[in-house]
């Protein structure tokens, strides 16, 4: 249960006396900091309950609106790839739309506070994130497990939300505002989503609030090796620009000219 309306940033290292194990202790110290700190970035509901015991990919579920959340803590900077569960029950999972938001958590070892802590709602995940990975070993204890990677830095920023950065705590009405932005994506068949999230990743790449048709083109060739099966890049640029513009992420200005809404 969240015990104040503010983010602490602070980790308590004493609720993991009596564990021996780093990663033990790790896992139990953040897991009692997203219990008493962590709301509910889709609903009003300003606190979240553990998952039960059962739940292998579910760690909190939101008592109001039943979002489910994984969460996932690093002394590390996140960077492009998240090492992440086994392969074939996540991509099916995606796949059935059952799959959790994901809550990443960058703290610092030395002075035990949370740095960073973004979520990443479900409904920006496509089978194109995912990653496979290497076997393990005939040797290993589960021999030809296939593990994955989520591949955090081919989303576009708008999925990677953040609740804190750089230790300063983001206002909670604006973390809600910006995750109801996106929530259409819930509706886009999951084989399509991919080509949706891939062109406003380089729509925001611009950096710039109005933009041409032709600056989109300019990545031809990196959509191409995203998606190689498909042979009409262009027209398919054009396609997610127009549902963009439906969904009020952008405004047609003229022809071949764009401006970012949200």
């Amino acid at each position: 249960m969240r015990y104040s309306s503010i983010m602490n940033i602070s980790l308590n290292p004493d609720v993991a006396i009596g564990y021996k194990s780093p990663s033990q202790q790790v896992r139990v110290i953040t897991e009692k900091w997203f219990e008493e700190n962590m709301y509910c970035p889709a609903c009003p509901s300003d606190y979240l309950e553990p998952a039960p015991p059962n739940e292998k990919v579910i760690d909190f579920i939101c008592p109001r609106c039943d979002e489910r959340y994984q969460m996932k803590s690093t002394k590390r900077a996140l960077g492009y790839r998240v090492t992440n569960s086994a392969y074939l029950p996540k991509i099916t999972a995606i796949r059935k739309k059952t799959n959790p938001n994901y809550v990443f958590m960058h703290y610092d070892a030395h002075s035990m506070a949370v740095r960073n802590l973004i979520v990443v709602p479900r409904h920006f995940f496509s089978p194109d994130v995912i990653e496979k990975r290497k076997p393990l070993s005939s040797n290993a204890r589960r021999s030809g497990w296939e593990g994955s990677t989520i591949l955090l830095g081919r989303l576009p920023p708008d999925a990677r939300i953040h609740l804190i950065m750089d230790g300063i705590v983001l206002p909670e009405h604006m973390i809600r505002a910006t995750w109801q932005h996106f929530t259409f994506l819930e509706e886009i068949p999951t084989s399509s989503k991919g080509w949706l999230t891939d062109v406003l990743s380089y729509v925001r790449k611009l950096e710039k609030p109005e933009f041409t048709l032709a600056d989109v083109y300019a990545f031809e060739d990196e959509l191409r090796k995203l998606h190689p099966k498909n042979k009409h890049i262009k027209p398919k640029i054009r396609q997610q620009l127009q549902l963009l513009r439906d969904k009020g992420i952008l405004e047609f200005l003229e022809r071949g000219k764009y401006r970012i809404v949200k």
